[in-house]
């Protein structure tokens, strides 16, 4: 991918499972130099030992709540990768200011840094919590992703493009339930904890969830949102294929947790089809119809949802991926 050829990229919440990863990804396209911003002082050490032998990468210990350390880090950047955010569920709940702080007021800082910096692109990375939202974590990133898609209104005679892309769990990210119940398995604790038997979710791979955030940042117009084609897969399947023998408990639903996630909703009218992936548009009077986006526009009242998708992930197709069998 030439798109990335001696172009300087500064990463957000690059020492992060998808961040690093984005970073790993660009290096291999030789960049003129990639910043990574992020508060985890260890993450970055741990990082910084890991790419020692490149000698375009950039370390820089910051916080997006901080508007001025942000003005630096964008200073002469072509392309930024907004990866950073409070995402745990149940601590988003309990320190409801904190999230907000930094979903909200953090990405307000970078857009407005980008503009004034004259940042060519920046992509977003959003989730699906953050449709028809209902905890806080959610709401934040709901937040977000209205900033970056009303982007335009801010940038005036500044040709900053920004756009989001949304995606459900990622096999193996912080924070995913994987990781979690592989480590009960080697504990060989045989019961593992469920909130309910029903519960279903979107499930994408690293590769994969890299690949749509390069595709946005190729294509994108502008303040689109990027949704991939994933499967879904049933919470008992995943036990089942972390340990076929395990138990389960029933510990009920967490508050703010939903029973299934959705990625597009009935409301979402301006949403159109591609092979791998979908395009939210935006409703704004200067945006034409299907501007540049050459797919299918899907019918009324479509949804997107992981208990009623097309494509299901078996037991033995994520075991492949985690190399189980």
């Amino acid at each position: 991918m030439n798109f990335f050829f001696k172009k300087k990229i500064l990463v957000i919440g690059g020492t992060g499972t998808i961040g690093s990863e984005i970073v790993r990804s660009i290096l291999k396209f030789q960049p003129s130099v990639v910043r990574i911003l992020s508060n985890d002082e260890n993450a970055h050490f741990n990082l910084q030992q890991e790419l020692q032998t490149h000698g375009n990468v950039r370390f820089l210990i910051g916080d997006i709540r901080d508007k001025d350390r942000i003005l630096k880090a964008v200073e002469n950047i072509d392309i930024v990768f907004h990866a950073a955010a409070l995402k745990h569920v149940p601590l988003c709940e309990y320190n409801p200011f904190e999230a907000i702080k930094t979903n909200v007021l953090g990405a307000q800082n970078i857009m407005e840094t980008a503009i004034d910096r004259g940042v060519a692109r920046v992509v977003a990375l959003s989730t699906d919590k953050a449709v028809n939202p209902i905890n806080l974590y959610g709401a934040t990133k709901l937040c977000s992703d209205k900033l970056f898609v009303s982007g335009n209104s801010y940038t005036g005679n500044k040709d900053t493009k920004f756009s989001v892309v949304r995606y459900g769990n990622v096999m193996g990210s912080r924070g995913s339930v994987i990781p979690y119940f592989m480590k009960l398995k080697e504990q060989g604790l045989k019961t593992f904890p469920i909130t309910h038997p029903d519960m279903t979710r979107f499930w994408i791979t690293l590769e994969d969830a890299i690949s749509l955030v390069f595709y946005a940042l190729e294509y994108a117009i502008g303040e689109e949102i990027f949704v991939p084609k994933i499967p879904s897969m049933k919470i008992m399947d995943l036990v089942r294929t972390i340990d076929e023998d395990a138990k389960v408990e029933i510990i009920g639903i967490r508050p703010g947790e939903k029973l299934h996630e959705v990625m597009i909703t009935e409301d979402d009218r301006n949403t159109y089809e591609f092979d791998s992936h979908y395009v939210i548009e935006p409703a704004f009077h200067w945006w034409r119809s299907n501007n540049g986006h050459k797919g299918m526009k899907v019918p009324d009242r479509f949804r997107y949802s992981s208990d009623s998708n097309k494509e299901w992930l078996k037991i033995d197709d994520l075991r492949r991926l985690l190399c189980l069998s």
